[in-house]
């Protein structure tokens, strides 16, 4: 962050403050705070950041921003701390003539957000969200790391409520908006995906009404956005012949993807280290942004040769002469599906398992969507099938009856056991569920890391 007067923080948050102090950070946990920060007590779910401003004071603060006065501190006293730390994140970002593209969907968010940061740092100083600080918190978190030498910013969005995207990218004010596709994540909330959609197209309200739409043609919902909406929309795709930006022959060999983006009547060859057609699709959207901010064709297709998966999104590895597909992030019907196919693609000396954990956040719609990943494994149909927590029983039932060899347990040391029972060398092995299953226990107790 570049220092910035407390009298524009104070402005910015209709404030006004006797002071011609200069911020250096902004901070909102006081075990990382710094000298000279501006400190936000934003409320937690099992604690009040109120109850910390005194020690934040004596570390170094100069001021905070509260929701009621403290005693001895200086105080400026805002409504919702939470709704302040937006208003200032948005104060900062407009102080940057930047390309800024936000991301949001319900699958691929994350690692489209990484491939478009991959390319624009090929041309531009780019700043991104790190990990997936997606939300009300990290977002304006990533925007105050701005400074002067950025050129954009690969700034990611996640929601699981109506409203979220909207505060998110009015703070943001995206040059360019993504949308990835529309699944069944947070269902439990927004009830259907009309209503996930309703709450993705959010993105817009914080754009200029030119600003461009890049989003996913082979989506049923997002689709038609490009005859309905009054703005420029690119779209990509890989099974939609009428793509702005398509994926052909692809191919898939021992962890790296090939295949040729066509657009305009141009062809342009690109290899990624990465596989599944989901990894192409998010390949294909990056391709798009980074032409859309003129990046030219090679340096794009030579950006995707140095992309590296995330450790737990479907990272593949050797582990004791195994195949091991490591996509324990997060877990939805769609990514279970991508997940699956990879595995099914996969070349192996011995035999494919599948150990699958719970889907979360589906509300009653929980039953059904397992029982349809169940119907996925049962056209996959790998050798062995185990699955953990007391949703993936549904999955193990519909592929047992469909004639799967099928292992359930809500125990995860039993499960751990018998996979490790189980998989000799030469063996390929996924492993995917909700994050919240945290899958990777097994690995680590099959594998012993």
């Amino acid at each position: 962050m570049e220092k910035i007067m407390l009298s524009e923080i104070a402005s910015a948050l209709g404030k006004t403050v006797d002071s011609d102090t200069e911020i250096s950070d902004v901070c909102t946990d006081t075990r990382n705070l710094t000298e000279g920060c501006l400190f936000i007590a934003i409320k937690g779910e099992r604690f009040d950041a109120h109850d910390f401003v005194p020690k934040a004071v004596e570390q170094g603060a100069v001021m905070c921003v509260t929701e009621r006065e403290i005693p001895e501190c200086p105080c400026i006293v805002v409504d919702d701390c939470r709704k302040a730390f937006l208003q200032i994140a948005h104060y900062y970002r407009m102080k940057f003539d930047i390309k800024l593209i936000g991301v949001t969907g319900s699958v691929g968010k994350t690692t489209t957000k990484e491939m478009i940061s991959l390319v624009m740092s090929k041309k531009y100083n780019t700043l991104k969200t790190q990990g997936n600080l997606n939300n009300e918190i990290g977002l304006p978190k990533t925007l105050l790391n701005l400074d002067s030498k950025c050129e954009s910013a690969v700034i990611e969005m996640g929601m699981s409520h109506f409203g979220e995207i909207h505060r998110l990218t009015c703070t943001a004010s995206p040059d360019i908006a993504v949308i990835t596709n529309i699944g069944f994540s947070h269902i439990e909330n927004l009830k259907s995906q009309e209503g996930i959609l309703k709450a993705k197209l959010e993105i817009l309200d914080g754009m200029k009404e030119n600003s461009p739409l890049v989003t996913n043609a082979d989506d049923k919902l997002l689709c038609t956005l490009k005859a309905k909406l009054e703005r420029p929309v690119y779209t990509f795709g890989i099974n939609n012949p009428d793509a702005d930006y398509r994926a052909v022959n692809i191919t898939e060999n021992n962890g790296v993807t090939e295949f040729d983006v066509v657009y305009n009547d141009k062809s342009v060859h690109v290899m990624l280290t990465a596989v599944g057609k989901h990894n192409v699709l998010n390949a294909v959207t990056a391709f798009a942004v980074g032409k859309i901010c003129g990046v030219d064709d090679n340096t794009i297709a030579s950006a995707f040769s140095e992309f590296v998966p995330d450790s737990l999104r479907q990272n593949i590895s050797q582990k004791k002469g195994q195949t091991v597909i490591t996509d324990c992030y997060n877990a939805s019907p769609d990514s279970m599906k991508a997940s699956l196919g990879v595995l099914a693609n996969m070349k192996t000396a011995g035999r494919k398992i599948a150990v699958l954990g719970d889907m979360l956040e589906l509300g009653e719609m929980s039953e059904e969507l397992h029982s349809k990943v169940g119907e996925m494994v049962a056209e996959v149909r790998p050798d062995m099938l185990f699955c953990y927590g007391e949703q993936s029983a549904y999955i193990a039932d519909k592929a047992e009856k469909s004639g799967v060899k099928t292992y359930h347990s809500n125990d995860k040391t039993k499960l751990a056991e018998a996979v490790a029972d189980y998989v000799k060398e030469g063996d390929t092995i996924l492993f995917k569920a909700s994050r919240g299953m945290k899958l990777e226990e097994i690995i680590t107790k099959v594998y012993g890391e």
